[in-house]
Order: C-alpha cells, then sequence, then structure tokens
C-alpha cells in the first residue's frame, strides 16, 4: 500500500512537471525588458552610451536647419562601438526563419547577428585579412559559438570574402544615425529600381 502511495505521487509529480513544460513563457520576462529599455532608449544593452551628454537644444536663428536632412529616430545611434574578432556566417539553414528583430531571415540581404548591438543598428564590418567592406543591419541576435562576434547573412560574407573560410578575422565599426539613414535610404532606392519578376 505505502509503495502504490509513493508511486502515484511521483508520476503524480512528474506529470506536473512535464506539462510546466508545454506552458507558453509568461510574460513576466517582457515587462523587465521594457523596463530596461526605457531607462537605456533604443534598445541599448545597460553598458552601452549611458554616460552620453545630452545634446545641446540648436538656436533658433541657426541657418544650418534649412540645409538638415531628417534623421529616422528608430535607427539607434552606435557610432562609438568598435569590436575586434572573429565572424562567422549562416545562411541557407536559417532562410524564412524569423529573427529576433521579427522580420525574416533572408540570406541574400546584408544583415547580421550580434549579441548585445540593438536592433535595427548599422555597422561597418571590415574583413582585416583582404580589408574588403560592407554595411550590415543588425536583426539577430547571435553568434552563439564561443570567441566569435558577429554572425554574418551569407550576402555579407560574399562581400567580405569568407563564404568560403567561413570564419575571418574582422573589425567592426557603428555608423551614426545619419549614416544608417543614408544606407537604408539607399536600399529603398535600389530595391525600388529593380524589376519585379512576373508572377
Amino acid at each position: 500500500m505505502k509503495r502504490r502511495l509513493h508511486r502515484f505521487v511521483g508520476t503524480l509529480f512528474a506529470a506536473g512537471v512535464l506539462g510546466g513544460c508545454a506552458m507558453p513563457p509568461s510574460q513576466t520576462g517582457d515587462a523587465k525588458v521594457t523596463t530596461i529599455t526605457s531607462r537605456t532608449g533604443a534598445g541599448a544593452p545597460l553598458a552601452f552610451g549611458q554616460n552620453k551628454p545630452a545634446a545641446p537644444a540648436p538656436a533658433a536663428s541657426d541657418s544650418k536647419l534649412a540645409d538638415a536632412k531628417p534623421i529616422d529616430e528608430s535607427i539607434p545611434d552606435i557610432s562609438g562601438f568598435h569590436q575586434v574578432g572573429r565572424a562567422s556566417w549562416y545562411g541557407p539553414w536559417f532562410h524564412g526563419r524569423r529573427t529576433a528583430s521579427g522580420e525574416r531571415f533572408n540570406m541574400h540581404a546584408l544583415t547580421a547577428a550580434h549579441k548585445t548591438l540593438p536592433l535595427s543598428s548599422y555597422v561597418r564590418v571590415t574583413n582585416t585579412q583582404n580589408d574588403k567592406t560592407v554595411v550590415v543591419k543588425i536583426n539577430d541576435r547571435g553568434p552563439y559559438v564561443r570567441g566569435r562576434i558577429i554572425d554574418l547573412s551569407y550576402a555579407a560574407a560574399r562581400e567580405l570574402g569568407l563564404q568560403h573560410d567561413g570564419t575571418a578575422h574582422v573589425k567592426i565599426v557603428g555608423l551614426s544615425q545619419e549614416e544608417a539613414s543614408e544606407v537604408e535610404r539607399g536600399e529603398k532606392l535600389a530595391s525600388a529600381d529593380t524589376p519585379k519578376s512576373p508572377q
């Protein structure tokens, strides 16, 4: 009798544990992320850009305002970011899957995954072995392999000449909002000029 009771309690406990694994994640984690993002701004990690002084307000009689270009506030300014390390690339196995930013991964687009940089930010990546350079948009998280600092799309890897080797030593430099806006405008113009294939 005692043995049956122990077996029954053990089975009930195991069912409860396994049932908990099948439950969707709670929303409490999202609330914490929102708090952190609102404190740091633009989705930047806590340690990045916290001591940045506020920009002075422009004078009303400033003549440069007439020539000013609008800046997309949704693009984070990471112009002070520099990093050196090993890059890798990912492609066909992830093509079409959702990225951390919510958009679908396109191995033919110039995008990358980084562990801490704000999503939608732009960086210039330079292959230090052949000095080839490419500008990519950060739209995913990774790489999850030790010793690597950035995961490039296949298109970006091809531009840097590392698609055959798989990895290369690179230098990453963050772009300002102005530079990133110019890159984004250039991409939109290029995609508008591309002829659509007949369906």
